[in-house]
């Protein structure tokens, strides 16, 4: 387990993180989140005791990382795949690893195999595509068995066979009785691996939750319609106030109302539906939606949303840290080129 209480941290005139308190717990994959800037990669480093916090305090099984005798045992940490000798192989890059924690020199093997590289042990890393970089790291990560993982981006390099093979690997863990912490920038890959959210904006805490009740929570109503008569409903809805956007197969998306709404609307005005459907809306709209307010930078023309509508006929305009856990953990060389 992780305990955060009170997190600060800041760099000069600037807070990367403050204030910050949340709890990862075993069994599960708790994914972290949060736009770039937000404090993600300040914490995992204060987690694993690379940053020492201005104030507040982290935990890991109940104990600072820095009190651990052998970290690699408890904890194992990918955060950066850049700090390995591009000289050294990557089975000398394990066994460094593995004596420095009394790791036994079969368990290299093993994790070498786990990850799909004994093929390629005897390589120097420095000649590692950025996927295969990425194994490397997630095997210093596994190398001592530990109960607690943290991933920063883990699928960064891998092509899709390796994004999947990542999000197996992390289910199963977990499934152990792990306590597994992930941040990605790949909001449909954390809706397919993660069951609790931990989201930060400008180092803050923005959420703690599961998924389902994130998406539901943050990501606004809207409701599908389709009717022969889909101008007066329209019509209908916007002297309500309500957001209406026309697509492109002659539906529209009405927005900040729920179906039942929507369906008294139309009764009352003796306008058949063909169509009456609740939207469900994906972890990325969700996302964005929450941490708008905490996006440090914007480019032009970035901004999304719907418009109100006339009818359906007019088309609204617009409209989308480095380092390794301590010298147990262990990381790789960061290269161009896929797993």
């Amino acid at each position: 387990m992780i305990e955060a209480r009170g997190l600060v941290k800041r760099y000069g005139p600037v807070t990367a993180v403050a204030d910050l308190s949340f709890d990862v717990l075993p069994g599960r994959v708790t994914g972290f989140l949060g736009p770039n800037g937000s404090g993600k990669s300040t914490t995992m480093r204060m987690i694993v005791g690379l940053d020492a916090p201005d104030a507040g305090s982290v935990t890991v099984g109940g104990r600072a990382y820095r009190s651990i005798p052998r970290p690699l045992r408890e904890v194992g940490a990918l955060l950066e795949a850049k700090a390995i000798h591009p000289g050294r192989s990557a089975r000398d890059h394990l066994w460094a690893l593995a004596q420095t924690n009394g790791i036994g020199r079969s368990r290299v093997g093993e994790v070498l195999d786990l990850v799909g590289l004994a093929a390629v042990a005897r390589r120097r890393a420095g000649t590692f595509s950025l996927g295969m970089g990425q194994r490397l790291g997630i095997a210093a990560a596994l190398l001592g068995d530990p109960g607690v993982l943290l991933f920063d981006e883990p699928v960064n390099g891998l092509d899709p066979e390796g994004i999947r093979w990542v999000r197996t690997l992390l289910k199963k863990l977990a499934a152990e009785g792990r306590t597994v912490l992930v941040s990605s920038h790949l909001m449909s890959e954390m809706a397919l691996t993660a069951d609790h959210l931990v989201v930060i904006g400008k180092g803050r805490l923005v959420a703690q939750t599961s998924v389902d009740e994130f998406i539901a929570r943050y990501s606004g109503r809207a409701v599908r319609v389709r009717s022969p008569r889909i101008a007066d409903l329209v019509h209908g809805l916007v002297r309500q106030g309500v957001v209406v956007e026309p697509l492109a197969d002659g539906a529209i998306v009405a927005r900040g109302v729920d179906a039942p709404t929507v369906g008294e609307l139309a009764a009352s005005l003796g306008i058949v539906l063909h169509e009456l459907a609740p939207e469900s809306a994906s972890l990325e709209e969700a996302f964005m939606e929450m941490t708008s307010d905490s996006v440090e930078y914007h480019g032009e023309g970035a901004v999304s949303g719907a418009v109100p509508a006339a009818a359906p006929g007019d088309r609204p305009d617009g409209r989308a840290g480095g380092g390794a856990a301590r010298a147990g953990s262990g990381v790789a060389e960061r290269s161009s080129g896929q797993s």
